[in-house]
């Protein structure tokens, strides 16, 4: 019988990835279970954590956020108050009707978030017996411009002033302070006016990425994005190497368990199937920074395997990110065990169809160049999640559904990210519906 170190060696110079998968496998065979941790463990930390990269050193563009977006609103509200010497709930008003993206300059001199302005509105339209403006409703005006009424244009400019001169919230209790007792609102619409004509010292702007957190609302903007980096990958090798295969999410479970008769919930991330429609293999992607997370992560692949074995020994593979998978013990080394070895990373992700099920697989399957009779345009459809995403207050489950179901897989998959964006910012949490 090999020793352990022999057995890790043998793995660690496997020379193709189906040879490696073989090794691996001869580990039950050739060692007692006490031994399996240190083996997994010494394979994960020499031939896998090398590979890894956290998530933390880049970010998305997001055009929403970048410096020509935010000068152009910020120009049309300094404008409009000749450099913040006119400041009047008139001069405002004029502004957002006339061009509503200006909401974003004055909202974030204010520095409240989109759902605390909207918010805001709330306690200004109430006593006017208006309807205030809707979270939906001030992104889709700051983003796109959206036409507002002149009621609408009155009520955010009352809003923004009221904030400014802290009658509508009011003196706070205790130690607490007014978000607008910063720097650049310290004494009002005088120290706007004051630093939009001198600039501010460059202290001042890095006390407040230090006070306000480095990136803070981008990441917050995009978590939808960093979430599905790892999905929004292995989608891009699939397609561009004509692999069958389905991303599953909330609106297709049903769907996966019926037709591959796949009982594990949630189903895995991906299913590949062959050109029969078999069952070909299942993929789970993991994005972790931290290694208590991983730990209770590495669990879910314990259980596909189990429902792979389920299915007849379907091969079970995972696409990992993150520096929590680092610690091996307890995290990579059972995913490693669980896998059989089939553990990629966004560095290593185009070796994935080399190893089987794969190279059977590539070229059985074509996107259409054009949308099939009958088919929404991506342009059209990108409207109609921008729609729903706007409208998600008002409109009714039926108006909702009609809409939704015109929709291919991948923008239901933006609602549905964006449902549940919008769910965790009403509750305050990510973690409401989790047990």
């Amino acid at each position: 019988m090999p020793t352990v170190d022999e057995t890790v060696q043998r793995i660690i110079d496997a020379t193709s990835w189906d040879q490696r998968v073989a090794q691996i496998r001869l580990v039950s065979q050739n060692h007692g279970t006490a031994q399996f941790q240190e083996i997994y463990a010494r394979v994960a930390r020499e031939a896998y954590v090398p590979h890894l990269a956290p998530d933390f050193a880049y970010v998305h563009s997001v055009e929403f956020y970048e410096l020509p977006a935010f000068r152009s609103a910020y120009r049309v509200a300094a404008d409009a108050t000749a450099g913040f010497t006119d400041v009047s709930e008139a001069s405002i008003a004029s502004a957002v009707e006339d061009d509503p993206r200006c909401l974003l300059a004055f909202r974030t001199i204010l520095g409240l978030t989109g759902k605390e302005f909207a918010q805001s509105t709330q306690l200004v339209a109430q006593p006017l017996g208006i309807p205030a403006v809707s979270p939906g409703k001030v992104d889709a005006m700051e983003r796109n411009g959206t036409a507002v009424t002149a009621d609408q244009a009155m009520l955010v400019a009352r809003t923004v002033m009221q904030v400014m001169d802290g009658s509508l919230f009011g003196d706070p209790p205790g130690d607490l302070h007014r978000k607008q007792e910063k720097y650049d609102t310290a004494n009002g619409w005088e120290t706007v006016r004051g630093l939009a004509q001198d600039g501010v010292p460059y202290d001042a702007f890095l006390h407040q990425r230090h006070y306000g957190g480095a990136f803070r609302q981008l990441l917050d903007a995009t978590s939808t994005s960093r979430g599905n980096l790892l999905e929004d990958a292995v989608e891009e090798l699939f397609v561009e190497n004509g692999v069958p295969y389905i991303r599953t999410g909330s609106h297709n479970q049903a769907d996966i368990a019926k037709r591959f008769e796949i009982t594990v919930q949630p189903a895995p991330d991906f299913v590949v199937f062959d050109d029969s429609g078999a069952l070909r293999g299942m993929l789970e992607c993991k994005l972790v920074n931290d290694g208590g997370t991983a730990r209770d992560k590495a669990l879910r692949f314990e259980r596909l395997r189990a429902e792979a074995i389920r299915l007849g020994g379907v091969p079970l593979l995972a696409v990992l990110a993150g520096l929590g998978w680092s610690r091996v013990n307890d995290t990579l080394g059972p995913v490693i065990r669980d896998t059989e070895g089939r553990v990629f990373t966004l560095a290593t992700l185009p070796e994935m169809l080399n190893v089987a099920p794969f190279p059977t697989l590539v070229g059985l399957a074509s996107l259409p160049a054009t949308p099939a009779p009958g088919q929404l345009s991506d342009d059209e459809q990108d409207g109609i999640v921008a729609q729903l995403g706007e409208n998600v207050d008002t409109l009714d489950e039926d108006e909702f559904k009609a809409l939704y179901e015109q929709l291919d897989d991948e923008h239901k998959r933006q609602v549905d990210d964006d449902l549940r964006e919008y769910a965790d910012n009403a509750v305050g949490s990510d973690d409401w519906d989790r047990d």
